[in-house]
């Protein structure tokens, strides 16, 4: 892999698994210098390590992003350590799933919205001053429901709109600053957050979760590859699979076709 971010400092949130440990695996083979967010102190340790194996310094941060005073000391933990930050990766988020009248636990609302979405604004309020010193970059990484509803997805779906429409106007803001800003909206990538996802009683669905099934998910290799090419040319968006880019045509010209593929696709998961 091209040495495409060599000395740069980026900061990971949600890097103990998924999405986030791959990106922090293939940041760090591509020259940076990587900080590593998220709960789980040993298994961000173990992310660590293979960023190391990798010649990288890696640091682990254990921070729980709904709680807005630990996102700030994240972020000044980092620029402490390294002296700069380059690019902050917003990428910790749980999903979940259920009709929202079997829903019991509507606490879900609450805690998807301060996970996906607050979080993501906390970890980029703290953030931006050093980005702007470093011309830097924003990545938020959020989902193809954050651009077309979704049954049995209500709760997530809301909180990956209000994402896409904070960092959608976030980047207006900051046209003249440096600083770029990169939606990502994947499509079903295979990682744990299928099985951590809230059930409509609040608990994880665990082994419940669907299973991978050929040819309908994306790897996280595969995934990490295609954000940070979007990430080095400054993207303002990256739209995972041609599914998802038709599907947001579509949605403008015929948005009753899109509900309806839309349920089929999840149905098919089920």
């Amino acid at each position: 892999m091209p040495v495409r971010f060599a000395g740069q400092v980026v900061l990971i949130t949600g890097a103990s698994t998924g999405i986030g440990a791959e990106l922090a695996r293939q940041f760090a083979a591509a020259g940076a210098r990587v900080a590593l967010a998220a709960r789980d102190a040993d298994k961000l340790e173990s992310v660590a390590a293979a960023c190391r194996a990798q010649g990288a310094e890696a640091l682990v941060v254990t921070t729980d992003i709904t709680i807005e005073d630990q996102c700030r000391e994240m972020v000044a933990r980092t620029v402490q350590h390294f002296g700069r930050l380059d690019i902050l990766v917003n990428n910790a988020g749980m999903s979940m799933s259920g009709r929202f009248e079997d829903i019991t636990d509507l606490s879900i609302f609450e805690k998807l919205m301060r996970l996906n979405f607050l979080g993501s604004v906390w970890c980029t309020a703290f953030a931006l001053p050093h980005l702007k010193q470093s011309r830097g970059r924003v990545v938020a990484i959020s989902s193809l429901t954050g651009l077309a509803g979704v049954p049995k997805r209500t709760a997530y779906a809301a909180s990956k709109h209000a994402m896409a429409g904070f960092f959608d106007s976030l980047r207006i803001e900051l046209e003249d600053s440096g600083v770029s800003v990169t939606v990502v909206y994947p499509g079903f990538v295979f990682s744990e957050i299928n099985a951590r996802a809230f059930s409509p009683d609040g608990t994880p669905f665990g082994d419940r979760a669907y299973q991978r099934r050929p040819g309908e998910t994306m790897e996280t290799a595969e995934c990490g590859r295609l954000i940070l090419n979007a990430v080095a040319r400054r993207d303002r968006d990256l739209v995972m699979t041609w599914r998802g880019k038709v599907g947001r045509l579509l949605k403008l010209i015929s948005p009753r076709l899109v509900d309806r593929i839309a349920k089929k696709a999840i149905e098919a998961k089920q």
